[in-house]
């Protein structure tokens, strides 16, 4: 009895244990919650004027590229470390539709709407809640 009892504390100690380890592992590095709000009301700005509604997007972009890579996704492009944190994205389709639409505006001709610009936004903003940066 005493050695059944020995074996499920080990094992109930050893899934909290991992529960803890992934817990952790999930939510570091860190991310300066401070800087992106900053970054990202620069962004809203941005995007409050049509003349620059294409720098608002590229900016968000920019941003959410920046916290995959604090956040040690892997990939050599921002598109490879977007695959890496697939799941970790509630709203995946909507964050790859955003970072489209930016290779769209620098690579393309595009119009860009204002529809489209707060479209690729909310993308944005929805992958950087996720990563936990906003």
């Amino acid at each position: 009895m005493d050695t059944l009892v020995l074996i499920a504390s080990v094992a109930v100690g050893g899934i909290v244990l991992l529960a803890l380890l992934n817990l952790i592992a999930r939510n570091q590095p860190g991310l300066d919650r401070a800087y992106y709000m900053d970054a990202w009301q620069k962004i809203h700005i941005k995007s409050q004027a049509e003349e620059t509604w294409a720098l608002a997007i590229i900016d968000a972009d920019k941003l959410l590229d920046h916290a995959l890579r604090k956040k040690n996704f892997k990939g050599q492009t921002m598109a490879e470390r977007m695959v890496s944190a697939k799941d970790v994205f509630s709203r995946r389709r909507l964050v790859w539709e955003s970072h489209k639409f930016r290779n769209q505006i620098v690579h393309e001709e595009v119009k860009v709407t204002e529809k489209k610009t707060q479209a690729a936004l909310a993308g944005f903003r929805s992958g950087l809640r996720d990563l936990g940066a906003l």
